[in-house]
């Protein structure tokens, strides 16, 4: 009868270890699953065109910094720029393509910290420009103001530099906007990116818009959009171009590959995806300008 009892007690006390350890080799599984998802290097990207007019290109910069980074890289579109700027706020992405606005607003926000920009035709600068169709009778600011009651004008997306804060501060300045629902336009509205904004206008769905002058240029080239459709009526001082920026505990032998993977890129495709010639190394400092602006509108605190 004891020898039974003990075979009963030994049988329970296999089943019982058996189970702990399937949970444990469960629970090392799921560890490392976490480990290898911590391991992949994010990357969120505004999006400065449509993005299904990014998908191929980005494919090919996932690829590349992959290989150059030696680990598994992620290139998302996100669907708008704010999107971007609160992943990186809480830590869901390693590094971001941002516009000079949203970067300032996340290096105000989380210490992000820029460490390339694009260069366009070999600097790194670009404008914001008011364009209208060609059979627009608009020629001038002045004609804009004039005639604001009577234009439909649109920005690009909200947290855009050129296609929204810098041109509305200029707008603010002649007197005839304050804000979405305060202004003297017929109509505002915002596009989300600036080729749709280029087709609002070439499509005569709007009157007068605010758009990146880079991004314009390549949709000429690249034959998106008819530039003899267009007339640029204001153009504002140089900005400096749209940084690439990472987290601020981001080691400096991953931020140096990244620099130096950037630097040699001249794929066509990858550059052309954000109207750039190429790229060079950026910092905190270049958009200086940009940041007091944002305070001026109070989009961050000083």
């Amino acid at each position: 009868m004891k020898k039974w009892n003990l075979l009963a007690f030994a049988l329970v006390l296999a089943l019982i270890l058996s189970a702990c350890g399937n949970a444990s080799e469960e629970e090392n599984s799921d560890s490392g699953s976490k480990e290898e998802a911590k391991d992949a290097f994010t990357i969120g990207v505004i999006p400065v065109q449509t993005e299904g007019e990014m998908d191929t290109a980005m494919k090919k910069l996932q690829k590349l910094l992959s290989e150059e980074l030696d680990r598994e890289v992620s290139v998302e579109v996100y669907p708008d720029y704010n999107g971007v700027v609160e992943a990186m706020n809480y830590d869901q992405i390693d590094m971001a393509y941002l516009g000079p606005l949203t970067y300032v607003i996340a290096e105000a926000n989380s210490n992000a910290k820029a460490i390339i920009t694009q260069l366009i035709d070999g600097v790194p600068y670009y404008h914001s420009y008011i364009v209208t169709h060609k059979d627009s009778p608009l020629t001038s600011m002045e004609d804009l103001v004039a005639s604001a009651g009577e234009t439909n004008f649109a920005f690009g997306d909200p947290n855009s530099t050129s296609g929204a804060l810098i041109p509305m501060i200029e707008l603010q300045e002649q007197g005839i906007y304050k804000s979405e629902d305060d202004n003297k336009f017929a109509s505002v509205r915002f596009t989300g990116s600036h080729d749709a904004t280029a087709l609002a206008v070439q499509n005569k769905q709007v009157d007068a818009a605010a758009i990146d002058s880079a991004i314009y240029d390549q949709l000429v080239e690249s034959g998106k959009v008819d530039g003899e459709q267009f007339k640029t009526i204001w153009q504002s001082e140089e900005l400096f171009q749209y940084p690439w920026a990472v987290l601020e505990s981001t080691d400096d032998e991953t931020i140096k590959t990244l620099q130096e993977t950037f630097l040699a890129i001249e794929d066509p495709e990858i550059l052309g995806a954000f109207g750039a010639s190429g790229f060079t190394e950026a910092s905190n400092e270049d958009y200086e300008s940009i940041k007091q602006a944002a305070i001026q509108q109070g989009i961050i605190k000083e």
